[in-house]
């Protein structure tokens, strides 16, 4: 993927990895567009950031993606780049299903359904583009859970699978489908994150992300060197020790962990 010269709609863009990614792919001659619920929040970003162009977007909401979409589109018919950054993160208890139902089906929602209903949505379109990329975004806790985020964890899997299985399927077209995966970043997608200094500070994530977009054109996952220890733990052979590691008190496994 070049890094300038695209027009990018980014839902979920209002704050964290999304923010950051919109931003910067701004400054490098980007038309970006970014989506979220909050329509004063979207407000106040178009204000700071002249040229960045916001819509209503809520990915929970099959009737609001589709209305999105129209919109993106009938303003930027040169959309070439979707990124299905919006997520959300839950700790559950799975001991009763009365703590733990109502945020597992929003997680499920929103991370698995969202990002298949906006790929349904744009692709279309994309396909109509000599070249288009769809930017996926999964997480190392889909290869090694966090036995905190059950349905997390799930959701993060299924979108690793769906990105290699679409690959294939659109690999006959001119889009490209990659994947992003963060390690732990300090964002507020849980409580007490972005103040977590073992987390990942977010300007190192995105830079690192940007080096690795740049030198790595041909890379289907996009993966950090923090993310490799949960990536790669069962290729390594060490996959019941890194779940043990992760699940302990060991700061530099629990680093690794989005």
């Amino acid at each position: 993927m070049n890094l300038s010269g695209h027009t990018v709609f980014i839902p979920g863009a209002t704050s964290g990895i999304g923010l950051a990614l919109a931003l910067e792919l701004h400054a490098r001659g980007n038309t970006v567009v970014i989506g979220g619920r909050r329509t004063g929040l979207l407000a106040e970003i178009a204000a700071r950031h002249p040229g960045i162009d916001t819509v209503r977007i809520d990915t929970s909401d099959a009737a609001s993606i589709t209305a999105a979409a129209a919109e993106v589109l009938a303003r930027h018919p040169d959309l070439d780049v979707l990124v299905t950054m919006a997520g959300v993160m839950r700790v559950e208890d799975w001991h009763d299903p009365a703590s733990f139902l109502a945020s597992a089906e929003e997680v499920v929602t929103t991370n698995v359904l969202g990002p298949i209903r906006l790929i349904a949505a744009f692709i279309e379109h994309l396909r109509s583009r000599p070249r288009a990329t769809v930017l996926t975004v999964s997480s190392g806790l889909a290869f090694v859970p966090l036995s905190a985020t059950p349905s997390y964890n799930a959701s993060k899997a299924a979108i690793h699978m769906l990105s290699e299985s679409i690959r294939l399927q659109l690999a006959d077209t001119g889009v490209e489908v990659l994947e992003l995966v963060p390690p732990s970043v300090r964002t507020a997608l849980l409580p007490g994150q972005e103040d977590n200094e073992l987390a990942m500070p977010l300007d190192e994530f995105v830079a690192e992300v940007m080096e690795l977009l740049r030198d790595r054109p041909d890379a289907g996952e996009i993966l950090v060197e923090r993310v490799k220890f949960l990536r790669h733990a069962e290729a390594r052979g060490d996959y019941d020790k890194v779940v043990q590691t992760l699940n302990g008190t060991d700061p530099h496994a629990r680093a690794q962990a989005r």
